[in-house]
C-alpha cells in the first residue's frame, strides 16, 4: 500500500488515512514532469464480472449482501477483505483457491454491491452480518476464513463468537496493533491526525449526499475523494467503482469505521485470545512499509512483529509465512499465496485427524 507515514489504508498507523490509498488512489502519483509515459495496458475484460452484482443474499432487515462463490469441494473457504474494499480485492486469487475448493467473496455493508448497513459500521456490525451471511446463503460449515488486514479482525472475532463454523483461519498481513507501545510520538501524531481525516471524509459524504461527487467533474474541494480510473479496469467497471464510491452509504462506512479503528489497534492483541483445535497461519508481507521514515518504520516493525508473533500464540496448530515480494496488498502481489495457504490449511487439519 502506499506511504506518508508509510501505509495509508492499513491500520492505526494509517486507520484514518485511507483517502490517499482506497479512496483517492495515492499509488496512481502523477509522474515526474517530462517523464515518459508507459503504455497504457489493455483492460482486462475478465474483471468486468465485478460490474454487476454476483448473488445478493437477503439478510434479514430488508438488506441484502452481494456474494460471489465459485469452485467446487470442501471445506468451503470464504474471503474477508481489507477495509474499504469489496470482493473485487480477491480477483486474482479467489480463481486460485477455486482450483480445489468452493470459495466466495463478499461485499461488507455499504460496498460494492451490498446494501449499508445500521450505524456504526464497526466490528461488532461487521461479525454479526458475516454470521448473517453465512445463515442466510446456507454455506457449509465450518469454513476456512480467510481475511486480509482489516478482515483478519472480522475473521478473528467470528471464530471466537462461533468457533463449531470455522475449520482454519488464514489471515493475510494482520495490522500491526499496540504501535504506541514502541513510539509515543508516532501514536500522538497519528491521533492528531485523525480529525483532520475525519473532516476530509466528511465533506466527501456531504458532496456526495448533494450529488456533486458524483458529477462528471466534481468540483476541486471534492476532487481527492475519488481515485482515478484504473487502467487495467474497463470503462464499465470503472464507472461502477466510482458509482458505488460516491454514494453517502460508502461515506458513513468509512466514516463510522475509521473511529472504531483507533481503539481496535490501540493495544496487543489479547492474552485471553484463543483459536485452539484449528489450524492458524499468518502470512507476513516481506515489504510492508515501502517508503516509511526510519523512526516509524523500526516502531511499525517491532509492533507487526508483535502482533504476528501474538496470533500464532494463540492456537497450538499455527504457523507464519513471509511472503517474499509482497507489499500490504498480498493477495494482488503473490495471489497465489493465499491458495497455498488454504491448502496447507488442509493439510494440517488432515495431520490433526479432523
Amino acid at each position: 500500500m502506499g506511504a506518508a507515514r508509510g501505509h495509508f489504508g492499513r491500520t492505526s498507523g494509517a486507520i484514518l488515512g485511507l483517502t490517499l490509498m482506497i479512496v483517492a488512489g495515492g499509488a496512481d502519483a502523477a509522474a515526474k514532469p517530462g517523464a515518459r509515459k508507459p503504455p497504457k495496458p489493455a483492460p482486462d475484460a475478465r474483471l468486468d464480472v465485478y460490474a454487476e452484482p454476483g448473488e445478493r443474499i437477503d439478510i434479514g432487515g430488508g438488506r441484502k449482501l452481494n456474494l460471489r462463490c465459485s469452485g467446487q469441494g470442501r471445506p468451503t473457504v470464504l474471503l474477508e477483505a481489507g477495509f474499504g474494499s469489496d470482493s473485487l480485492a480477491w480477483a486474482r486469487s479467489q480463481p486460485q483457491i477455486a482450483e480445489r475448493n468452493r470459495v466466495c467473496a463478499y461485499d461488507r455493508a455499504g460496498l460494492g454491491f451490498s446494501d449499508g448497513g445500521p450505524l456504526p459500521r464497526d466490528l461488532t456490525a461487521d461479525v454479526a452480518d458475516l454470521h448473517a451471511l453465512i445463515e442466510a446463503a446456507d454455506l457449509d460449515t465450518p469454513l476456512i476464513l480467510v481475511g486480509h488486514s482489516y478482515g483478519s479482525q472480522v475473521v478473528r472475532r467470528y471464530d471466537e463468537l462461533h468457533p463449531k463454523k470455522v475449520a482454519a483461519l488464514v489471515l493475510v498481513d494482520p495490522p500491526e496493533q499496540n504501535v504506541g507501545e514502541f513510539s509515543a510520538s508516532y501514536a500522538k501524531t497519528e491521533a492528531a491526525m485523525a480529525p483532520r481525516m475525519l473532516a476530509m471524509y466528511r465533506a466527501c459524504e456531504q458532496g456526495a449526499r448533494e450529488g456533486r461527487l458524483g458529477a462528471a467533474r466534481p468540483p476541486a474541494e471534492l476532487r481527492n475523494c475519488l481515485r482515478p480510473p484504473n487502467p487495467n479496469y474497463s470503462d464499465k467497471l470503472n464507472a461502477a467503482i466510482r458509482a458505488w464510491r460516491s454514494k453517502p452509504t460508502f461515506w458513513e462506512t468509512v466514516i463510522t469505521g475509521s473511529q472504531d479503528r483507533l481503539s481496535l489497534y490501540g493495544s496487543a492483541v489479547a492474552k485471553s485470545e484463543r483459536h485452539d483445535g484449528k489450524p492458524v497461519i499468518v502470512l507476513s508481507a516481506e515489504q510492508p512499509y515501502a517508503g516509511a521514515p526510519a523512526d516509524d518504520l523500526k516502531a511499525l516493525t517491532a509492533a507487526r512483529e508483535q502482533t504476528h508473533l501474538a496470533l500464532i500464540g494463540t492456537s497450538r496448530y499455527a504457523k507464519r509465512v513471509t511472503i517474499a515480494d509482497s507489499s500490504h496488498d498480498i493477495p494482488n502481489d503473490q495471489p497465489a499465496a493465499p491458495a497455498i495457504a488454504v491448502f496447507e490449511a488442509m493439510q494440517m487439519r488432515k495431520q490433526m485427524g479432523r
